[in-house]
Order: C-alpha cells, then structure tokens, then sequence
C-alpha cells in the first residue's frame, strides 16, 4: 500500500488507501492484519488507521478478531443480494425524493457526469466510466438531502466491486450501461419524480440480476433469486 502524507486530510487518506486495498485485492480476503503492521506500512499512527477500520468493518468489508487483528472479509452471492435489495430499498425512493429538490448546479452537474460517461464508453474507458457512474448515484442521491444515505450506499457499492465482477463485456456493453442513465437523467431533467424513480429502479435491478447470474455462473434471469420485492414497479 502506497504511505500517506501526514496532513488534515489523513483519516480521509487512511481510510481510501485500505478500502482500495481490500477491493483490488492487495490485502486479500481471509487474511489477518494487526493495526501496528498496517499503520507501519502507510506511514501513519495506529489512531487514523483504527477509525479507517471500525468504517471498513461497519461495511461488512473487514472484522476486528479479540487479541488477533482484523480479518478481511470475502463477500458471497448472498452479500451482492443483500447489496442489492438495499440499493433498491434506498435509492429508489431518494431518487423521487431527489427531482423534487434538484437545484439548477445539481442539474448542471449531473448533466456533466453523464456526458463524462458518454466520452469515457466512446473511449472504451471502463475503469473511467465506473467511476463517473458511481458520481452519477452519489449527486442523485445528495440532491435527496440525506447525506449519510448517500455515504451509506457509496459504501454498499464497495463490496460489489471486492468481488471483481461486472456486466460491462460480458452482459451489456458500456454503452447499455450508459442508456440506462440516461433514461435516469430524461426524466429527472422533465421533473417527473415517479418515472425517475422507476427508472433507476429498473437499472438497479437489471445489474443485479445480470452480476448475481454471473456470479452464480448462470444466465441471466435464471439464478434462483427475487429482488423485486425489496421495491416492486
């Protein structure tokens, strides 16, 4: 793990570098850490580097073992079922929610994000792409003005990304991905609250069934799961 500077910003730091390292792999799952030997290796003090993980583990992406470390934990099709149903059960809502309070410089950055993401799928820019998509979520689900919701399900997406998999490719190009924001954004650019929400609805769903396919190695729509429930059309 790259060492970190000592500035304000350090927890912010900390806790970035251990949550990129848990989901690209660096610290693996299944493996033990003590606090001291994660602290050395950034270059920090133990304090920052514990809050980080208290954080981590309240995600479900680590565990604090008594008198042994913490344990990076592996996440399963049930926990990318779980993952989902919460996405559904929150944002949906926080999207109506959000058209009736979107500002114009909301608008306007939103707007931004999607034609970002226009530009990075042309370039075949996935890494890029993804990044501007979670933006996507995270502005709509600000405008909602339930900031701890919108931390809460950035975190959530974490967990989807440790397990390295993606509809990109395989199940729909990155374009298809970026039609269905797009969708998203008409409706909440016509301030339509219900066909947003629907909207992010049908896309949240349609990734969850293509990503729990293809963990459960399965086509789509036949893995042996029901989400619909967590938020019915």
């Amino acid at each position: 793990m790259r060492q970190v500077r000592q500035t304000e910003t350090v927890n912010e730091q900390v806790l970035g570098a251990l949550r990129a390292a848990v989901i690209t792999g660096e610290l693996q799952p299944g493996t033990l850490h003590s606090v001291h030997t994660l602290a050395a290796q950034l270059g920090v003090s133990r304090t920052p580097v514990r809050e980080a993980l208290i954080k981590l583990a309240q995600q479900g992406m680590v565990r604090f073992e008594r008198n042994r470390g913490v344990r990076i934990l592996q996440t399963s099709r049930h926990d990318l079922e779980e993952v989902f149903v919460l996405r559904l059960l929150l944002e949906v809502p926080a999207t109506r929610r959000a058209v009736e309070q979107f500002d114009p410089a909301g608008l306007r950055e939103l707007q931004r994000l999607y034609q970002a993401m226009e530009r990075a799928a042309k370039a075949d820019d996935e890494f890029r792409m993804m990044e501007h998509d979670r933006r996507f979520h995270r502005v709509v689900l600000e405008a909602s003005g339930n900031g701890r919701l919108a931390e809460y399900v950035d975190g959530l997406r974490d967990m989807v990304l440790r397990r390295g998999v993606s509809t990109a490719r395989a199940s729909r190009t990155l374009g298809d991905i970026v039609a269905e924001h797009r969708t998203v954004l008409d409706r909440i650019e016509a301030g339509d609250a219900a066909g947003a929400a629907e909207a992010m609805r049908a896309h949240i769903l349609h990734t969850a069934e293509l990503l729990i396919a293809q963990e459960a190695g399965t086509e789509p729509g036949v893995a042996d799961v029901d989400l619909g429930w967590a938020c019915p059309s």
